[in-house]
């Protein structure tokens, strides 16, 4: 499928962290990334801070610095968003698109098959109508995404692929579904996360298989998504596999922060695992929580990177297994409190979205939320006035979610739960 319009701004290249063999850890990065996030704390919290902070102070010769030192700060990062859905979806894409909106960010949203043809095309006018949208990208020919599928981790994988087309320079991917939601402005996000190493991969992670393993890996599954133009539920073999004994499987959640390395290895690169695990996983129930999960821990190179959070706050029964519970207005205390990115899951148009727009991102109807960029003073847009994409205007959410990810790259939190 091509792409209707051209990619967005370029972003500021980052210098990548370093790989590291598995006996050795990369203490003074770990070390400098929690004195960069401890002095962005502080610059938070000061009364007479400005939306650009001052240049961190210089570590010990030896430790070579993340960002130019001859900046007034970290570049803020650029992020490359995919936000899915299907049927019925296509207002609450529209709304997350507004919710989560950047200029220095890259956005692909897809409906699957499911939806209608109207429906996509009127999210694609919709999507575009505001000013400077020319990052802004729709899937107009996508297959079937079945939820239980492999159909799903190939539209996963299929928008990744395209966002690498469209855009050269961003730096992490970002997978949303139309049931999440921001709890952070996007001056909260890319404030903090200009702050930390540009190769560290946001992923909940276990090897702890338990239940699963009855459940969800030994069964044989075929998802008709694959090869069928219409929608069909997956069907279960009357066989059942062995567990691999030449690789470790890993599972977690759907939602994941990927380094933009992490994805050219899957999409383009040279080694054969990525797609070794493909094939295991495309007969495999719910395979898009597990995928990216096993690549990373299995591989050399990256599993030195994974951080095991994926920066959504999600709420489930320990009777119900399948889905998270739907957030309301009674979680709005926990979630603000964790420090997270975002939110799963939302049903459409339920007051506690309307509460996050109002109280966290200050965003109006049908209009992004402001920032640095977006500066204009007005009833009719907000945005009248455009400022500067590169001048960003955290908020006090992104001190919590700069704590957060201070305690998470500590180094005993960072090492004691990664790929286990």
């Amino acid at each position: 499928m091509q792409p209707s319009v051209p990619a967005g701004p370029a972003a500021t290249a980052a210098l990548p962290l370093a790989v590291f063999p598995k006996d050795t850890r990369p203490l003074p990065c770990l070390l400098l990334s929690c004195l960069l996030l401890l002095l962005l704390l502080h610059l938070l919290s000061s009364p007479s801070s400005s939306s650009s902070p001052p240049p961190p102070p210089s570590p010990p010769h030896h430790v070579p610095l993340p960002v130019d030192a001859s900046s007034a700060g970290p570049a803020p990062p650029s992020l490359a968003f995919l936000l899915t859905g299907s049927a019925g979806d296509a207002d609450r894409l529209l709304r997350l698109l507004l919710a989560t909106y950047h200029p220095r960010n890259l956005y692909l949203l897809l409906l699957d098959g499911a939806a209608s043809a109207g429906d996509r095309a009127r999210l694609a006018r919709q999507a575009r109508a505001g000013p400077g949208r020319a990052n802004v990208h729709v899937v107009g020919d996508p297959g079937f995404a079945n939820p239980r599928g492999a159909s799903t981790l190939a539209a996963t994988l299929h928008g990744a692929s395209l966002l690498l087309r469209v855009g050269q320079d961003w730096d992490w991917f970002v997978h949303l579904d139309a049931g999440d939601y921001p709890l952070v402005t996007p001056d909260d996000l890319l404030h903090v996360l200009s702050y930390i190493p540009k190769d560290l991969n946001f992923i909940q992670h276990t090897s702890y298989i338990g239940w699963r393993e009855s459940r969800q890996i030994r069964p044989i599954v075929v998802d008709p998504g694959l090869y069928l133009s219409s929608r069909t539920d997956i069907f279960y073999a009357t066989q059942k596999r062995e567990l691999p004994n030449a690789y470790k499987l890993f599972t977690g959640s759907s939602s994941v922060i990927l380094s933009r390395k992490f994805i050219e290895y899957c999409i383009i690169g040279t080694d054969n695992l990525p797609r070794t695990m493909l094939m295991y996983y495309t007969n495999m129930p719910l395979p898009h929580r597990k995928y990216f999960q096993t690549v990373l821990c299995n591989s050399p190179e990256f599993n030195r990177t994974v951080v095991n959070h994926d920066l959504h706050y999600s709420k489930w029964d320990s009777s119900s297994k399948k889905e998270p519970l739907l957030l309301t207005l009674d979680d709005v205390e926990n979630m603000t409190q964790s420090g997270v990115a975002f939110g799963t899951r939302f049903s459409m148009d339920d007051p506690v979205l309307n509460h996050i727009d109002e109280e966290i991102l200050h965003r109006q109807p049908e209009e992004p939320a402001p920032g640095g960029w977006c500066i204009g003073v007005g009833d009719a847009s907000p945005c009248s006035v455009s400022g500067n994409p590169d001048v960003l205007r955290p908020g006090p959410a992104a001190m919590k979610l700069a704590k957060l990810l201070a305690q998470r790259l500590t180094y005993r939190n960072f090492y004691s739960q990664q790929c286990n």
